[in-house]
């Protein structure tokens, strides 16, 4: 498969995953909030091992070749930087019942699509750099997305749309992740030097999501075996990264 394919089919399949609320229709509230829970947990391990584990050793290794080690971490910091801006700008979603409904719901789709958008980007980039990293960070971005979705979903439904509509916005929403992966693709090998500035960044991004975002939703869980069983998949999340690592590299890198 040529890389372009590579890019083509994990953008699409990461957009597929949009349509995941359908399977929350026939749930109660209670057993959906114990899922994500769980998934909250799964993405946010997945997103710090492949930010750890994946985008900043392979940055590194780009940037001790000549661009300078302490530009790679100012790198990663300049991307958690721009991941808090985004999300006070477009992602911070309105939960509260006082919120302009129909005005909110519209805003997610926008600053939806320009997550995914974003995450398109960062799959080219990733897929540019090599193939197991691009399915890395496929994985990791992926993985982020279920409860996101489920979420985003929720917020349409709540803003006043039908479940069958909210389901298409939603989809449409998410297939902007195909196109930053296609003007990636074309532009990424055109930017010089600061191609390699998109790993570092898209890692600080990773590192931003999981901590700000993710992780205090696990705390504000304190039942004791809802916590356990999140912190579980918080721990097998990152080690789904660590096992594709040390089988693509034979536990050395």
């Amino acid at each position: 498969m040529s890389v372009l394919s590579w890019i083509l089919l994990a953008t699409f399949l990461m957009s597929l995953f949009s349509l995941v609320g359908v399977l929350t229709i026939s749930l109660s509230d209670k057993l959906l909030k114990k899922i994500l829970l769980g998934l909250v947990g799964l993405s946010a391990g997945t997103l710090l091992g492949g930010a750890f584990l994946h985008l900043i050793p392979e940055a590194l290794h780009e940037f001790e070749e000549g661009l300078g080690v302490d530009n790679m971490f100012l790198m990663v910091l300049v991307g958690f930087v721009v991941f808090f801006i985004l999300e006070k700008l477009l992602w911070r979603h309105c939960h509260e019942k006082d919120c302009k409904i129909h005005t909110f719901a519209y805003i997610n789709l926008f600053g939806d699509g320009i997550h995914n958008f974003i995450d398109g980007l960062i799959i080219a980039a990733s897929f540019l750099t090599s193939v197991e990293l691009g399915i890395i960070a496929t994985i990791a971005v992926s993985v982020h997305e279920i409860p996101q979705e489920i979420g985003d979903f929720g917020v349409l439904v709540y803003g006043g749309l039908a479940k069958k509509k909210a389901l298409l916005f939603n989809f449409i929403s998410a297939l902007t992740a195909l196109l930053g992966g296609v003007l990636g693709y074309f532009l990424i090998p055109e930017m010089g030097e600061f191609q390699h500035y998109i790993l570092p960044i898209a890692a600080g991004g990773f590192i931003y999501i999981a901590a700000s975002d993710l992780v205090p939703e696990l705390h504000k869980e304190h039942r004791k075996w809802r916590t356990i069983m999140a912190f579980i998949t918080f721990l097998l999340g990152i080690f789904l990264m660590w096992l594709v690592k040390f089988m693509s590299h034979g536990g050395m890198h």
